[in-house]
C-alpha cells in the first residue's frame, strides 16, 4: 500500500562479486523492490560508508585472508574462498545491494503493516533478527544478507525500521546506525561504568569517534588512540587523554592502568593492550583493521582474570537506546563528507585513505526514474 504512485526504476549499486572496486557497479535500470508481507519499503535519503561494506567486499572475512583490509581494499585478495568470505561465514548472493547504514522515509507498506506508517522517518538496523528463526547471537547485516541502503529505494522488515524523531538531517542520521550501535554494543557488553578508565584504539574512525562519544556520555575516563594529525579532533569530541598511534601504550599509561579496552584495530600493538588492562579487566572488540592475527600469551589471560567479549550481535535494545540518545540529542553526528551515490568509487577510496574523522555519507539522486 502506498499514497502515491512509485517509479518501477531506480539508481542503485550492485555488488556483482567479490574483488576490487570494480565490482561496484552505478546502475539506473534497477527495478524498484516490492515491499512483502511484513515489510516497508523506504525511500532512502541517505546511506553511510562502512568499514563492514569494503570487508565484504573484498571477502576480507575469508579465514584464507591473515592481512589488514587496506592491504586488499582497493583490488580485492587473490587468496578468497567464496565460502567462507562474508562477515556469517556464508556464501553471499551476487548481485547484491549493499549499504547497512542507512536513513530514509516509509512511502509504502506491505500486508500486516499499519499504513499509518507511511510517512515516517526511519532508521535501520543493521544487525537484524534472522530471516528464518530467531534467537540470541544468530543474525544477519543489512546490505550483507538481503539488499541494502546503496540505491533510492530499499525494502526492510518492518520490525527493523526504527522511527526517529530528530531536527538532524537524514545525511547526519545515516552517520549512526552502523557505527554507534556498534560502538555501544560494545561499551555494553564490557559494562562500562562512570568513573572508569576506558581505552578505544582507532579513534578517529566512525566506530571509534562514536566510542569516544558514547563512553563520555556513561561518565568515563576516555583514553583515545589515533594518528597524531587528529589528536586535536578527538580531544575536542571529548576525550580526556589522547595518544598517538604508533607511541607506546604501556610505557604512556602503565601496566594494569584501565579497566576497559575498545579495539577496533588489532595488528601488531594488540599484545600491549592485555598489559594495560588492570586485574578483572574487560576487552571488547568489533574489528581488526591493522590484522586479524595476533599474539595472545595466554598466562596474561588467566592469571590477571581478564574476561574477553566478541561483539557482533546486538540485543535490540542496543538500537532502540541508540534511538533514544538522538531524539533527546545526547549524541551528534561527526560527517567528513558527503558524496552523490554515483561517486561510490570515490568515496570507498577516500575510506580507505584513512584521512577524515568520522563517517563519510552518500546521498542517492533525489529525482526519481521511471
Amino acid at each position: 500500500m502506498t499514497n502515491h504512485p512509485l517509479p518501477r526504476t531506480m539508481a542503485g549499486v550492485l555488488l556483482t562479486g567479490h574483488g576490487g572496486l570494480d565490482k561496484l557497479q552505478y546502475r539506473q535500470d534497477l527495478p524498484v523492490p516490492q515491499p512483502g508481507a511484513n515489510e516497508v519499503l523506504i525511500r532512502i535519503g541517505a546511506a553511510a560508508v562502512n568499514n563492514t561494506d569494503i570487508n565484504t567486499r573484498i571477502g576480507w572475512y575469508s579465514k584464507a585472508v591473515t592481512g589488514d583490509t587496506n592491504q586488499g581494499a582497493a583490488s580485492g585478495f587473490d587468496t578468497v574462498n567464496d565460502d567462507d568470505a562474508s562477515w556469517s561465514g556464508t556464501p553471499l548472493a551476487f548481485p547484491r545491494i549493499q549499504g547497512a547504514d542507512c536513513c530514509g522515509e516509509i512511502v509504502a507498506v506491505g500486508a500486516h503493516v499499519d499504513a499509518g506508517r507511511i510517512g515516517e522517518r526511519v532508521l535501520v538496523r543493521v544487525l537484524q533478527a534472522p530471516l528464518t528463526g530467531n534467537g540470541d547471537y544468530h543474525c544477519i547485516t543489512y546490505g550483507s544478507e538481503c539488499d541494502g541502503g546503496f540505491a533510492q529505494y530499499a525494502v526492510v522488515r518492518a520490525s527493523e525500521a526504527f522511527a526517529v524523531n530528530s531536527a538532524l538531517s537524514d545525511a547526519e542520521l545515516a552517520s549512526f546506525p552502523c557505527a554507534y550501535s556498534t560502538a555501544e554494543n560494545m561499551l555494553e557488553r564490557a559494562g562500562l561504568k562512570t568513573g572508569e578508565r576506558v581505552l578505544i584504539t582507532g579513534a578517529s574512525g566512525g566506530v571509534g569517534s562514536a566510542a569516544v562519544q558514547l563512553a563520555k556520555r556513561r561518565g568515563a575516563y576516555v583514553i583515545a588512540v589515533c594518528g597524531v594529525d587528529k589528536c586535536s579532533d578527538i580531544k575536542e569530541l571529548g576525550a580526556d587523554l589522547v595518544i598517538p598511534r604508533g607511541e607506546s601504550l604501556v610505557g604512556t599509561l602503565g601496566r594494569d592502568s584501565v579497566q576497559v579496552v575498545v579495539d577496533l584495530v588489532a595488528g601488531p600493538q594488540w599484545p600491549q593492550l592485555c598489559e594495560l588492562l588492570c586485574r578483572a579487566g574487560r576487552y571488547a572488540v568489533a574489528g581488526a583493521i591493522a590484522g586479524p592475527i595476533v599474539e595472545l600469551d595466554v598466562r596474561t589471560l588467566y592469571l590477571k582474570d581478564l574476561s574477553f567479549f566478541g561483539c557482533t550481535w546486538q540485543p535490540r535494545r542496543v538500537f532502540e537506546n541508540l534511538v533514544g540518545y538522538i531524539e533527546r540529542g545526547e549524541i551528534r553526528p561527526l560527517i567528513a563528507k558527503i558524496y552523490p551515490l554515483g561517486q561510490i568509487v570515490a568515496a570507498q577510496e577516500d575510506f580507505m585513505a584513512k584521512k577524515f574523522i568520522g563517517k563519510l555519507v552518500l546521498v542517492p539522486p533525489q529525482e526519481e526514474a521511471d
